[in-house]
């Protein structure tokens, strides 16, 4: 069988294989401002998704933390051009510089910048520029330099005693699961296909192991790693299990890994970031090389509001 386009031939290795792009921007904003971005109320805007699980982390920690009143927020249209990228939706435009396609930020910051255009970007009203489009960066930055202005400060989504260990958790993760589904999605070949889809299935089964004895991956508190997990399991059934081929087991098919799910999905002020239309509509409509019908499925059904049992996991 011969080997199909790359999906995305600028991140694709010597055999096609899907390679994510790394993140452009990278600076920091710190609570004392020793960076020179200072963590204030009202400078900093968000631009996301909310069909992609990248942005979607942001989303909720904003969400979690409190910060809805010192953080902007738009909401880019879900279906992405590969020409123009991320749009502006008419009942939803550019609120701070009147843009049409997010690029135009990349480019404000960097005229040359020739890269894929991701989410979340953290903007600086102030120099007018993009400060971080790195969600690991954008997630740890919302979770502990603005309690100065959150709502919620005594939230510790990464506490520093458990730092290394999360970040650990995180990197398998993010190689295995959150990235795996799309290296499967965007596979080539049955060869790359294979070399993603059988680790990915790997972590989710140590996984839900792991969930057996504690109600959260570490332990009795939700950190990051969980929010970073989180934002995949719940495309996971609808998504990727049959556009990205991920079919080995759903999330469904887990005992633990599927009240983790709704467990998470019933903290208070997340199920309001889930949004599944436009999660559905983006995948299906715009990768037409998978799906080149642009038909949207109707399912899976799913009941994430469901009693999730996960009060004394182990007990």
């Amino acid at each position: 069988m011969t080997p199909r386009t790359a999906a995305f031939p600028k991140e694709s290795d010597d055999t096609g294989a899907f390679v994510r792009q790394d993140s452009t921007f990278r600076d920091r904003v710190t609570a004392d401002g020793s960076s020179g971005l200072p963590a204030v109320a009202g400078r900093y805007h968000l631009y996301v998704s909310l069909a992609c699980p990248w942005a979607h982390r942001a989303v909720i920690v904003r969400r979690l933390k409190g910060l809805e009143d010192a953080i902007g927020l738009t909401v880019v249209d879900p279906i992405r051009d590969d020409e123009t990228g991320w749009r502006f939706a008419e009942e939803r435009p550019d609120p701070l510089n009147g843009w049409t396609f997010l690029k135009e930020a990349y480019e404000a910051t960097d005229p040359g910048f020739d890269g894929r255009v991701s989410v979340p970007v953290l903007w600086d009203t102030v120099t007018g520029r993009i400060v971080n489009n790195e969600s690991a960066d954008v997630i740890e930055m919302l979770a502990t330099e603005f309690d100065e202005v959150a709502g919620d400060p005594d939230l510790d989504l990464y506490p520093a005693a458990l730092r290394d260990d999360i970040d650990a958790l995180n990197a398998r993760v993010y190689e295995t699961v959150n990235n795996g589904v799309y290296r499967a999605g965007f596979a080539p070949s049955q060869e790359a296909y294979e070399d993603a889809v059988m680790p990915l299935f790997a972590t989710l089964d140590e996984l839900d192991v792991r969930l057996t004895r504690s109600r959260f991956l570490f332990g009795d508190r939700q950190t990051l790693a969980d929010w970073r997990l989180f934002t995949t399991l719940v495309r996971f059934d609808a998504v990727y299990h049959g556009h990205f081929k991920c079919n080995l087991r759903k999330i469904s098919e887990y005992p633990a890994l599927s009240g983790y799910l709704r467990d998470l999905y019933q903290t208070p002020g997340v199920a309001q970031t889930v949004d599944m239309d436009h999660i559905k509509r983006h995948y299906y409509v715009t990768h037409t090389s998978i799906n080149p019908t642009q038909i949207v499925p109707l399912g899976p059904l799913q009941d994430l509001h469901a009693p999730h049992g996960r009060e004394a996991p182990g007990a």
